[in-house]
């Protein structure tokens, strides 16, 4: 049973707000693709299979940065960094989330299967991005996004163009949540030599923070009036944005607790996005 609770505390079960990031937008997807009405098996699928893939980057991420973490005042405890699994832990549980996701779309059709693989890849590789890569949240933008794709594959057998726009969308969210994590640890990741964009950015940090939730905002909503959403879902966008304003609020004086408080705050962003989105194909 302790063996079981350090692997739940590995792939941040008591952490949720990833699997939240990650599915906002998947349910986006699943909404827009089924015009409001997805079919709950597929439904079913994709919020497990959101919740396995995320838990297993969790895994696969703490042991690529093993020996990173242990230099970061945030990540010292984490159940790999301690020492209380093995490496070959980590890399065990990332494989079993990895294939019990994959024997969920079994039943699905050959694109998603396809796309599936593209996931997995983008998934395993974006941790050692970190090493070279100047903007490495661009790279998480489209691991946490590629459910949008793979739901439209799934209900419509295909991938439209704004299935590809609502992806870029994410990847602009992605940066901007993930630089506000960034610059909790930036002073560490400058230290240990890491590539993330609150380095990149620097001073401009909190201009292209807020400059990407502009793009990216304006994307979902371009999306959303595409495919004829109206009143409530700008009202969704609305509160959206009064949220992005709201992180501005907390981010402009780079104080490390208001940052992560910002990007926590990402979750309710994204319920307003999708509530909006629901709310606005169920009064139809």
């Amino acid at each position: 049973m302790n063996r079981l609770i350090l692997y739940a505390r590995l792939v941040r079960m008591h952490k949720p707000i990833g699997i939240l990031l990650l599915l906002w937008p998947t349910l986006m997807a699943l909404w827009l693709a089924s015009d409001g009405h997805p079919d709950w098996h597929i439904l079913l699928i994709f919020t497990l299979g959101t919740i396995l893939m995320r838990s297993a980057g969790c895994a696969i991420n703490d042991f690529a940065d093993r020996d990173f973490d242990r230099h970061v005042k945030r990540t010292v405890d984490r159940p790999l960094t301690a020492g209380k699994i093995k490496a070959w832990e980590a890399v065990m549980v990332a494989a079993v989330l990895a294939l019990l996701s994959f024997l969920l779309i079994v039943p699905l059709n050959g694109l998603t299967k396809q796309l599936s693989l593209l996931a997995l890849i983008v998934a395993g590789s974006y941790p050692y991005f970190k090493r070279f890569f100047a903007i490495p949240q661009a790279y998480l933008g489209i691991a946490f996004g590629f459910g949008i794709p793979m739901g439209f594959a799934a209900l419509q057998g295909t991938v439209p163009t704004a299935a590809w726009l609502m992806l870029v969308a994410n990847v602009f969210w992605a940066v901007a949540y993930d630089t506000e994590y960034a610059m909790v640890d930036r002073d560490d990741d400058i230290r240990l030599g890491m590539k993330t964009s609150a380095i990149t950015f620097g001073r401009y940090d909190v201009l292209a923070v807020m400059l990407c939730y502009a793009i990216a905002l304006g994307l979902f909503w371009a999306v959303g009036w595409h495919y004829g959403l109206r009143t409530w879902f700008t009202l969704g966008m609305l509160i959206a944005v009064g949220c992005a304003v709201y992180h501005y609020r907390l981010i402009h004086q780079r104080d490390r607790a208001r940052c992560f408080a910002a990007f926590m705050h990402n979750n309710w962003l994204g319920a307003a996005m999708f509530g909006g989105m629901a709310l606005d194909y169920a009064l139809r």
